[in-house]
């Protein structure tokens, strides 16, 4: 922890002290002995099977039968061996295949060939780890586990003989009573919510576990609470969490219905708060904004989601709680990172992105952040968590944001965010001609000394944005002499962006999809157009380009830059020195 503040220190050690004693704890409760005594009476039937609403596959049921097991990026062939045998390439492809989630895909191609390999991957599951087993019980995939074999009970049990039926509802007993114990377990944000879920949808689909249905609801509405803000947006602010959350919630609120209990209160206000936040999040085409560990959109997700939105009120402009905000003028659209750095125990996936904006115009997205792949997101997880994976200010070359580092720590926390800013001042101006959006940051202060504020200004015609970025000391009208002030302002393109530096250097053109001509201009500052990687696409990483303006702070302490639409494939007009902005930061 070399490096940290005291603060700093007492909170990771108290997070730290946490992590042990519920290591301890699963430990113990997985001794042979204390195992023994969590087998309860095993429930007669199953009374209700919940809906899946992810996405299934049905040519992926093809590959598993012939026992190829690709998760998590990568592939493992068993060759005839059963797959829980197998020493697992990742942790991550473990917990993929340890969750049982992939049984969507074989329902998806249900026929008596995949109710019978379902079956038979169940019960050797049961042979081999199904007494225990250090990572597949723990209680982020063990719930998850217990939610997919509840879900697809009827494929998995269709056409089963009694005493498959009867080792299953034992195992599945087990599971959820071992669960009952652990859940609070899991890790903070969005696994100890689904284990949650997981254990209500046990009380509602399981006869002989409604006696637990109202302590079940009690800790998910607790838990809901917390984690849902008031303006909809989840407590690790990652807009993803919303989704995943949405894809669990929905069908728990359908099972109580078809078991005529009524839902919590808390849950359906939760729902409808964060219905207006998936729409808050997207772009013209759909496609969410990558703020702090988002990373691919599936539209056919999206779409059944919203499917469930009676209300379909307009999203908010300001989300304060969650720390955005949203300037629509026109086509063009706006979303800023304007929040600081989640809870110390939900910021494993945050980014240091702090100011960072994308944007777009009508279908088309034209400045982006890098976001994350769907697949192998450890590989890139560290590039894209940084600061100048974002379109914002990078100082020095670091990020606004520190991480804690280390093998150790690393493997016990994750790689949470230790330090980030703190003080961050916003204000909007909805003018008839334009909307002005200010804010500012103090992540630099503490080791360079200077706040970054920035000023952003959307015409109302939605054809145009002025920006501007100012480099203030914390204290004094200087920067220090004894501090670095090297600054880069980068924009990220969308890979769907043909992008030309103008041959005078102070700017580039942009062509869209469409034909549509942009321009960059950055004024009395040059540009430079630099390789990128666009790590949301669906297919995977993609080469992209960015535009990067680069300066010391106490010679340029401030940077205006504006992007504005040409025409329909016209041409690009001349830079115009002098034609800066009319903004002001003095007053953030």
């Amino acid at each position: 922890m070399a490096g940290l503040s005291v603060s700093e220190r007492a909170r990771l050690s108290l997070l730290l002290g946490r992590r042990y004693l519920r290591i301890l704890a699963g430990r113990l409760r997985g001794h042979p002995l204390i195992r023994w005594s969590f087998i309860p009476s095993r429930p007669e039937r199953l009374l209700i099977a919940p809906q899946d609403l992810r996405t299934a596959d049905g040519t992926r049921a093809g590959e598993i039968y012939a026992g190829r097991f690709a998760f998590a990026g990568k592939v493992v062939i068993s060759d005839g061996r059963s797959p829980f045998e197998i020493e697992p390439p990742s942790e991550e492809w473990a917990a993929s295949l340890l969750s049982f989630t992939w049984l969507r895909h074989l329902r998806a191609a249900e026929s008596g060939i995949t109710r019978a390999n379902a079956r038979a991957l169940v019960d050797e599951w049961i042979a081999v780890q199904g007494a225990w087993h250090p990572l597949g019980w723990q209680p982020e995939i063990l719930s998850r586990r217990v939610t997919s074999w509840l879900t697809h009970a009827p494929l998995i049990l269709n056409d089963a003989d009694d005493q498959f039926y009867r080792r299953f509802l034992r195992s599945l007993a087990r599971q959820v009573r071992y669960l009952r114990h652990t859940a609070m377990e899991a890790r903070d944000g969005v696994p100890r919510l689904q284990a949650l879920v997981a254990l209500t949808y046990a009380a509602i689909c399981m006869s002989g576990q409604a006696r637990h249905l109202r302590g079940s609801i009690k800790r998910l509405i607790a838990e809901v609470e917390r984690q849902i803000l008031p303006d909809g947006g989840h407590i690790s602010r990652n807009p993803g969490a919303l989704i995943e959350l949405l894809l669990d919630l929905l069908p728990l609120r359908q099972a109580f219905a078809a078991r005529n209990i009524a839902p919590p209160p808390a849950l359906n206000n939760a729902i409808d708060r964060m219905m207006p936040m998936m729409r808050y999040f997207r772009h013209g085409d759909g496609s969410f904004a990558h703020f702090n560990g988002m990373g691919p959109t599936h539209p056919d997700v999206m779409a059944t989601i919203l499917a469930y939105d009676d209300a379909r009120g307009a999203p908010l402009s300001g989300a304060t709680h969650s720390g955005y905000q949203r300037v629509e003028a026109g086509d063009l659209l706006l979303l800023m990172d304007t929040g600081t750095s989640p809870p110390i125990a939900v910021s494993q996936e945050a980014h240091a992105g702090c100011l960072s904006f994308e944007l777009s115009h009508g279908l088309q997205r034209i400045v982006v952040n890098c976001g994350l792949p769907g697949n192998n997101r450890e590989t890139w997880r560290r590039v894209a968590r940084a600061t100048a994976a974002h379109s914002t200010v990078v100082f020095n070359d670091s990020s606004s944001c520190r991480f804690l580092e280390g093998g150790a720590f690393k493997r016990l926390l994750g790689t949470p965010i230790v330090s980030g800013p703190t003080n961050i001042q916003i204000s909007r101006e909805d003018r008839d001609d334009a909307v002005v959006l200010r804010a500012s940051h103090d992540g630099y202060a503490d080791r360079y000394s200077v706040i970054h504020q920035r000023a952003l200004k959307l015409a109302a015609d939605g054809f145009r944005i002025d920006g501007e970025d100012l480099f203030a000391p914390v204290d004094g009208d200087m920067l220090p002499q004894n501090v670095q002030d090297e600054f880069v302002v980068r924009f990220h393109l969308h890979p769907a962006i043909k992008a030309n530096k103008l041959t005078d250097g102070y700017g580039a053109m942009l062509m869209l999809p469409s034909r549509d001509v942009w321009t960059f201009n950055a004024y009395e500052d040059r540009v430079e157009l630099e390789e990128s990687v666009y790590l949301s696409s669906s297919e995977g990483p993609r080469r992209a380009f960015q535009i990067a303006i680069y300066g010391r702070a106490r010679k340029i302490p401030r940077v205006h830059w504006s992007l504005s639409r040409v025409s329909a494939a016209g041409p690009a007009p001349g830079r115009r020195r002098g034609d800066e902005p009319e903004l002001s930061l003095d007053t953030p």
